[in-house]
């Protein structure tokens, strides 16, 4: 796959419900594998369609945006901007699950979703965005390759699925 083939879309909590499944296919994916983003095993499609549903009203809202990233129109991917909310942090957002189906990671898709929510941020006036990432995975090395800045390690920050407890690299990127 090549990144001209890689189509960014924000999605709309319409979208988002209507993507539900794929949408949880991916996070159930990414947890099988391994990745450190929230859920223990077992961890199955049902529980990651719940948890999509607890994103749509934030997405209605505006608090959150979700991003899909979609091939040949099969949705692979996914990444979401939340806007700080207190007064003053307006300036900020958090990224948070850049998830790439495994089936379709290392190639661009995670590299096309975070430059696609870096644009969102600065549309929406955000000029630092923050991140954590499990160390010495592919979403640090990405996040270098990006611009971002590492801040720091956090030691035994997290569980994988499976019980055992990983660190966490904290980025920031200020945007101009």
């Amino acid at each position: 796959m090549s990144a001209a083939s890689i189509r960014i879309e924000t999605l709309s909590a319409g979208d988002a419900e209507h993507h539900l499944s794929a949408l949880a296919e991916i996070l159930a994916d990414v947890v099988a594998g391994g990745a450190s983003v929230n859920f223990m095993a077992p961890f199955t499609h049902d529980d990651a369609r719940a948890y999509w549903k607890t994103v749509v009203p934030n997405v209605a809202a505006g608090r959150y945006f979700l991003l899909g990233a979609f091939v040949d129109g099969a949705l692979l991917g996914t990444a979401q901007l939340h806007l700080a909310a207190q007064p003053n942090q307006s300036h900020r957002a958090d990224v948070a699950k850049v998830l790439v189906h495994r089936r379709a990671q290392r190639n661009g898709i995670g590299r096309a979703l975070m430059t696609r929510i870096e644009s969102l941020a600065r549309e929406r006036g955000r000029t630092l965005l923050t991140l954590d990432t499990i160390t010495g995975g592919a979403g640090e090395k990405l996040y270098q390759v990006l611009g971002w800045t590492r801040l720091g390690v956090i030691p035994g920050y997290a569980f994988f699925p499976m019980g055992e407890l990983g660190d966490a690299t904290f980025f920031y990127k200020r945007l101009t």
